[in-house]
């Protein structure tokens, strides 16, 4: 499926306007960044890269989509006719899917022709944006559950196209499975889900409920047991499964004091080794209030999906370097504005650690201008890079992309998020955890 209208048509006119002021071909440095952390957090977690790196590949503009353009008048023939060959043939660079990343951060980096590179502005950040705010608030549910597994169950509280990328993005930060089913067949995600209180309606009882999922399931299913008393409930549940029940899920109530009876209960009841679910509108600060509690498992929805959990990372799209006029040297480019500056030239990032923990994010120039300071790395410092190849001459490194490129970013995740000093890991707001050091 093309990916070349899902794009704002400035870019077009953009490119039509180039095309006839003769600068469509010049080479250009694109440039995707942050000015700020959402909602005052500490640390982002950058996802999408790998859909970015197909979308890019599937930005074809075809018959359908040419015949849109020319019905509508919105760019003219010659526009048209470069728009029927396009085809990204430039290099993409930046940070690793599932790297952190702060204020400053050159998180991509797209090199190539203006007309080529800036087509791609819309669709880039689209994926980023979104994908990089579910992973960003995930990422802080996965630290306040302290290492007990979580599950992203929030397709129903977004789009349904959303709903996969979300799924993907919550389990690149840490999430254990999803309930999405198209996830886990795209991403190799694995899936979970048993039964709703309709499930339990349904029925003429409780326990007729409860026999029937356990005939279909096992006695390793999860049991949902607050569709009337909670009590009864559990009661019923080890009754039908007996103490060899998989889990109980509790989706309502108080839940702190709610967990601890139902613990008490099953445990009176023999049933020592069935777990307990908990979801019910969670969020980083419920999981970290329930973390005395003894709780086994949790399940996330809307606050992982949607914009009240994970507002927009605010990554921007700027032209940063171009070509001079007789296409021999760079020239940094930037954006003045009040409040929206840029800082311009080709970058490179590194980590700076001290004995494992990060301690800085440096943003070095990297062109071929003369009389450039040098990154010096104090001795008590490591730098690690942060800047790979993504795209070369067009064609996606294979490393980043397909369920094989997710489960490297989820593992990648995890080793970024451990470089982080303590501070970083609060969950209240705060200033950014590592300061960005410009080189």
């Amino acid at each position: 499926m093309t990916t070349a209208l899902r794009t704002d048509r400035y870019e077009l006119t953009m490119v039509e306007a180039a095309l006839r002021s003769g600068r469509a071909h010049r080479e250009c440095v694109f440039e995707v960044f942050a000015r700020r952390l959402p909602g005052d957090r500490r640390y982002g977690v950058l996802a999408g890269t790998g859909r970015v790196l197909d979308a890019i590949t599937a930005f074809r503009f075809g018959m359908p989509e040419l015949d849109f353009l020319a019905d509508k008048s919105i760019v003219d023939e010659a526009t048209l006719a470069f728009l029927a060959d396009y085809r990204f043939t430039g290099h993409v660079e930046g940070y690793r899917e599932g790297e952190v990343y702060f204020p400053g951060s050159p998180v991509l980096t797209v090199r190539g022709t203006f007309a080529e590179a800036v087509l791609l502005e819309t669709v880039v950040l689209s994926v980023l944006n979104d994908d990089s705010a579910v992973a960003t608030a995930a990422a802080r549910m996965v630290a306040a559950a302290d290492g007990h597994p979580i599950a992203e169950m929030g397709s129903r509280r977004t789009g349904e196209y959303a709903a996969v990328a979300a799924a993907r993005a919550a389990y690149i930060a840490g999430f254990s499975a999803t309930s999405n089913l198209e996830a886990g067949r795209t991403w190799g995600i694995p899936t979970m889900g048993t039964a709703a209180h309709a499930f339990t309606l349904l029925h003429d009882s409780e326990e007729e409920a409860f026999r029937a999922q356990v005939a279909a399931l096992g006695t390793g299913t999860t049991l949902l047991v607050d569709t009337y008393d909670v009590r009864q409930g559990v009661e019923t549940a080890v009754r039908v499964a007996g103490p060899s029940l998989g889990g109980v899920r509790l989706d309502s109530g108080d839940l702190p004091a709610l967990v601890r009876e139902v613990r008490a209960q099953l445990d009176s009841l023999g049933a020592t080794g069935t777990r307990i679910t908990v979801t019910s509108d969670l969020d980083e600060h419920t999981i970290a209030a329930l973390r005395g509690s003894p709780v086994d498992a949790f399940g996330v929805g809307t606050s992982v999906v949607t914009g009240s959990g994970s507002p927009a990372a605010g990554f921007v799209y700027k032209l940063v370097a171009r070509r001079d006029s007789g296409g021999d040297e760079w020239m940094p480019v930037a954006k003045a504005s009040t409040g929206k500056a840029s800082i311009g030239g080709a970058k490179r990032a590194e980590r700076l650690l001290r004995n494992g923990v990060a301690v800085a994010e440096r943003i070095v120039i990297d062109d071929d201008r003369d009389g450039l300071p040098e990154a010096v790395t104090p001795a008590d410092l490591t730098a690690r890079p942060l800047t790979v190849a993504l795209m070369t001459d067009g064609k996606a490194d294979a490393r980043w992309l397909g369920p094989a490129g997710v489960a490297a970013a989820r593992e990648h995740c995890a080793a970024a998020v451990a470089e982080l000093p303590a501070a970083a890991l609060r969950l209240s707001r705060g200033e950014p955890a590592l300061p960005t050091l410009s080189v």
